[in-house]
């Protein structure tokens, strides 16, 4: 299947929101796979272990969706917490919200509107990237028109690998949309004699805005 777009965070964040005497701390963080977010997840378990709840939820880009209440009146936080990742179409992502009761209750809008808010605070705080898919494109060129096309390919590409042998060869990235253009400047620039070829395709983190 072709590769599509899909928002991820940059980094691991921490924020805390006060409400009527409960403290809730929210976190979320860069995951890959579902073993590295059960470890992120006993971690903030094992630091916060005298916390009331420690509610949580997980998305990830092979389809996996978790997410728990634990304890919590049923739908009043760990849905939340997924609503805000799947809002905002983020991926490889895991929130856990831990929850100190103050005395005083919240009811069920007003827990949803706390475990909503502090996710969302924790994936605000945590950055915003953009896996783009790109192209991945090779070609070769030879030693007389290197110096006229490497800054062109350095500012129009991000370049994998160089190698240097009888000519050089470039392996770079390039957004999808833009691969066909560029691979068309090539040959222009490279009258005809450097034929690039899409040999793959491959994700590029690009920071959201």
């Amino acid at each position: 299947m072709p590769l599509k777009p899909y928002k991820t965070p940059e980094k691991a964040s921490e924020t805390e929101y006060i409400v009527n005497r409960s403290r809730f701390i929210g976190r979320c963080f860069p995951v890959s796979s579902e073993e590295e977010a059960l470890a992120f997840l006993e971690e903030v378990r094992k630091r916060h272990y005298d916390a009331t709840h420690n509610c949580y939820a997980y998305t990830l880009l092979n389809g996996t969706r978790r997410f728990s209440d634990d304890g919590e009146p049923g739908g009043t936080a760990g849905m939340p917490i997924m609503d805000t990742l799947i809002r905002s179409s983020t991926e490889n992502a895991l929130i856990v919200v831990t929850r100190y009761f103050g005395g005083i209750l919240l009811g069920s809008g007003g827990l949803v509107r706390a475990y909503s808010k502090s996710a969302s605070d924790a994936l605000n705080a945590s950055g915003g990237l953009v896996m783009t898919p790109c192209s991945e494109i090779e070609f070769t060129v030879d030693y007389t028109r290197y110096g006229a096309i490497e800054g062109f390919v350095r500012s129009n590409s991000t370049v994998k690998a160089t190698e240097f042998t009888d000519s050089i060869l470039f392996r770079c990235l390039v957004e999808k949309e833009r691969a066909e253009g560029f691979i068309a400047d090539i040959i222009e620039r490279t009258d005809g004699r450097s034929t690039p070829k899409v040999c793959g395709e491959e994700y590029l983190p690009v920071k959201n805005g």
